[in-house]
């Protein structure tokens, strides 16, 4: 009965030494690949149809994040469900930096949004960097007699619910950008959806709706036409492009702020150097003059920084609009 517990005892501190083993080599494995990364090309996700904004910043940064790695970044389009399927695609890949994703704000909105979003920001993704933030205008049609958000808040408030404004989608970062301007101005709007910004922009200019949220790239001709009126800007401070035109903050809404986010993560796991080389060569990118100037020439501002920051950025953006999205009671559709 000894000699058994005897070999018992010494097979597991075989077997103990064996996965010791394994996984001192496998470590060792990983730090080489990390050190020789990228030795490939790198997929980059973008969980939207191409062409759209998402795609335009996608493409634009990758062609010069491939030029610093010495890698080719091949972009695939995996759109649907408001972002979730190639957000989750994303979230299930290798830890390898081999696959990565161009995240918005609504990596951080959509597990408030969709019970089954199946993905944890903070816990499934390892943040490389926050690329670029763009603010929406505040859009009214003009024949509506509001020529600041004084004017519209007063006019909102003379018929509870009698202006109508334009959405692109539950839950989408200018959907909850109206709520979020509505709950703090304590008025009531009107949600009119649409599929999409382009026939939401039509029915502005037609005068069918009285007023839109709207990423400032996709109205700076109307706007500079006079065919639309911006009375505010919904970012933190004014856009170089229109700095005539107020934030929301300063016209009348203190703290509001809502602006939609890019920037970009892999799996969690990925290991820390290969996120160091990745966040270097973002960097570099968003330095690049050309880059710089065509973002900006749409209202989009680029934002280099650390990991870290892009962590709490995505961090502040979920608890932010899940309390709004808990408190509105909105939901998918």
């Amino acid at each position: 009965m000894n000699l058994l517990k005897r070999a018992c005892r010494h097979t597991a501190t075989i077997a103990v030494a064996i996965i010791a083993f394994a996984a001192i080599t496998i470590g060792m494995l990983r730090r080489a690949e990390a050190a020789d990364y990228p030795t490939r090309p790198i997929t980059l996700i973008v969980p939207y149809p191409a062409g759209g904004g998402n795609d335009v910043i996608a493409r634009l940064v990758a062609a010069k994040m491939s030029s610093s790695l010495g890698q080719p970044m091949v972009i695939e389009n995996r759109g649907g469900a408001g972002s979730t399927i190639g957000t989750r695609d994303a979230a299930r890949s290798a830890p390898d930096g081999y696959t990565l994703l161009i995240a918005t704000s609504s990596l951080a909105i959509n597990p408030s949004l969709y019970p089954n979003a199946a993905y944890d920001p903070k816990k499934d993704f390892a943040p490389i960097g926050l690329i670029a933030t763009s603010p929406n205008f505040v859009l009214v049609n003009p024949a509506v007699p509001a020529h600041s958000v004084a004017e519209l808040i007063a006019l909102a408030r003379k018929d509870p619910g009698k202006l109508d404004f334009a959405s692109t989608g539950t839950g989408t970062s200018t959907h909850l950008a109206a709520l979020l301007f509505a709950m703090m101005a304590d008025v009531k709007f009107t949600a009119v959806p649409y599929k999409g910004v382009a026939p939401a922009i039509t029915d502005l200019l037609g005068g069918h709706v009285a007023l839109m949220f709207c990423p400032m790239a996709s109205v700076v001709g109307q706007v500079r036409g006079g065919n639309l009126r911006a009375i505010a800007v919904t970012g933190a401070r004014r856009s170089p492009l229109f700095p005539d035109v107020p934030t929301v903050a300063e016209a009348g809404l203190p703290d509001y702020a809502a602006e939609l986010h890019y920037g970009l993560v892999a799996p969690a796991g990925t290991p820390p150097e290969v996120i160091a080389k990745l966040n270097a060569a973002l960097n570099n990118a968003l330095a690049d003059v050309d880059v710089r100037q065509r973002l900006g020439a749409d209202g989009t501002e680029t934002r280099p920084g650390t990991p870290e920051a892009y962590a709490a950025d995505i961090a502040g953006e979920e608890a932010k609009w899940g309390a709004i999205i808990k408190q509105t009671g909105v939901t998918a559709q």
